[in-house]
């Protein structure tokens, strides 16, 4: 896909921004992150030239005055919450984090669990951090909250908190996923060192929607899209118009808790340093955009992505209709029609003239390749390697997997591991080829074409599995599937028994 961002500008001007608001405030900043810190790959589906990693490498330049605290909330802990994109639970994601913080030398010891009520999994996940080395913080249930200023903001409210002891000048403030806590995380904070003589501030990072730009734009779109689950709506910033009398686009949870929040920072601070929601903001994403077509075209894609995945939540009992019918009210409004992203049309015509699940691939160059399940391959197993065929000038005609290879990974799923289903998964595929590769020159050349696919857009004709939605994420394919299931069957594990 063409580069319509400059990552490099980003990562200069940003970490720049940031500097001044710590400044701003005397030397301290407790920055809430919202989004993705690590792997932010929705960023970089609807920014072309956005690296996944840009926000952490962004902090990377200035390390060493940089202190995470990472914000769980205990009852997401209880319900075992997965975050979608990676498939995990947010207690595992919060270890995941602290490991990511730690591999590039960044300081994180802190956890802290917000709406705390002595559940005993939040408990039991405490005791584990703990044993970790990891020092674990319980912020409580307010009573008004948000509502009830004079009780948040009192030795009965963020009074009660724990106080996170912290010792660098920038305090990030991230999460496993939204609703973990971090605004109530950082305002607790301020409450705690002003109590105790030391000045310091709040900061708002949010990549999306982008503030300086229209807010029907198709990259702010993509974001309502996106947290459409949320309920989340782009407005234009009324407390900025009325302020500067310039429009600034924010989304509904931030203008419509700024009068509270701006209440809360005055109680505490004495006046607040904002006029508008949008003045909390340190994003700089607006001013590294270098094709605006190219941002456009992505985003539009991105709508038509999440529309899908909502579609398969609707099937699976994760998403409800109003869900979807607000999607589908998005895309009218916008013009955009799933006929856009070709590899959508071209694999259910195949799918339906085969009447087969039928996987595509759209190369980089626009060829668009299909595979079809078979004895021996599901239909993405299949997909994948036409693919890599054609991006390696490879005969269609040749086999990469060597029957040899092939039977006993099918004689082990049969015999002992229990499975009725011989055809490969695309991780057994991948393992299958990388093998055949050891001796196999051919098999060599299409392996080292998998890191071509990454950016590539895909479709199924049918939901996939787990475990072959996973593996294709991590390949870096853009996935999506039609919402029907292969089979009638009503229990639709990991991989078919």
């Amino acid at each position: 896909m063409k580069t319509g961002f400059d990552n490099e500008k980003y990562v200069r001007v940003q970490s720049e921004n940031i500097i001044e608001r710590i400044n701003r405030f005397g030397g301290k900043l407790y920055l809430e992150f919202g989004g993705k810190l690590f792997d932010d790959y929705h960023a970089s589906r609807v920014l072309p030239g956005f690296r996944p990693d840009s926000k952490i490498e962004m902090l990377m330049q200035i390390k060493d005055s940089v202190e995470a605290i990472i914000a769980v909330n205990a009852n997401d802990i209880v319900k075992n919450k997965i975050r979608g994109d990676l498939g995990i639970t947010y207690d595992m994601e919060v270890l995941r984090l602290i490991d990511s913080f730690r591999e590039r030398g960044m300081f994180v010891e802190s956890v802290v669990m917000t709406h705390y009520s002595s559940q005993p999994a939040a408990d039991a996940f405490g005791k584990k951090l703990k044993n970790l080395g990891i020092r674990v913080y319980r912020h409580y249930p307010i009573e008004g909250y948000p509502l009830d200023v004079e009780n948040i903001v009192s030795e009965n409210g963020y009074g009660k908190d724990e106080f996170v002891k912290t010792s660098r000048p920038l305090i990030v403030v991230t999460a496993p996923g939204p609703g973990s806590g971090k605004m109530a995380v950082c305002l607790s904070q301020l409450y705690n060192e002003n109590k105790r003589g030391v000045p310091a501030g709040y900061a708002k990072f949010e990549t999306f929607p982008i503030w300086n730009m229209p807010i029907k734009h198709p990259i702010n779109l993509a974001y309502e899209a996106a947290t459409v689950d949320l309920g989340d709506v782009n407005m234009i910033d009324p407390f900025h118009l009325e302020a500067y009398g310039e429009s600034a686009v924010n989304y509904n949870r931030d203008i419509e808790i700024f009068p509270v929040l701006n209440s809360m920072l005055e109680k505490i601070l004495g006046e607040s340093p904002y006029k508008s929601p949008t003045d909390m903001g340190v994003n700089m994403a607006g001013y590294c955009i270098t094709d605006g077509e190219a941002a456009s075209r992505a985003s539009r894609l991105e709508v038509i992505r999440r529309y899908y995945d909502i579609l398969k939540n609707r099937k699976q009992g994760a998403a409800s209709d109003e869900m979807v019918s607000k999607m589908e009210f998005l895309m009218k409004n916008a013009g955009i029609t799933s006929a856009e992203r070709g590899i959508i049309p071209a694999v259910t015509a195949r799918a339906g003239s085969l009447d087969l699940p039928v996987s595509g691939i759209e190369l980089e160059d626009g060829t668009i390749i299909t595979g079809k399940t078979s004895a021996l391959l599901g239909a993405s197993s299949a997909a994948i390697l036409n693919a890599v065929k054609t991006v390696a000038g490879i005969d269609d005609g040749v086999l990469l997997i060597s029957p040899d290879i092939l039977k006993p990974i099918q004689e082990l799923k049969t015999k002992n591991l229990g499975f009725t289903n011989t055809t490969l998964h695309v991780d057994e595929m991948l393992i299958a080829l990388s093998i055949s590769a050891q001796t196999d020159p051919v098999a060599k050349a299409a392996l080292e074409q998998i890191p071509k696919l990454r950016g590539c857009e895909m479709h199924s004709s049918v939901i996939l599995s787990s475990v072959d939605d996973s593996i294709l994420r991590r390949l870096g394919l853009n996935v999506t599937c039609e919402p029907v299931y292969q089979t009638n069957s009503l229990y639709q594990g990991q991989r078919k028994m």
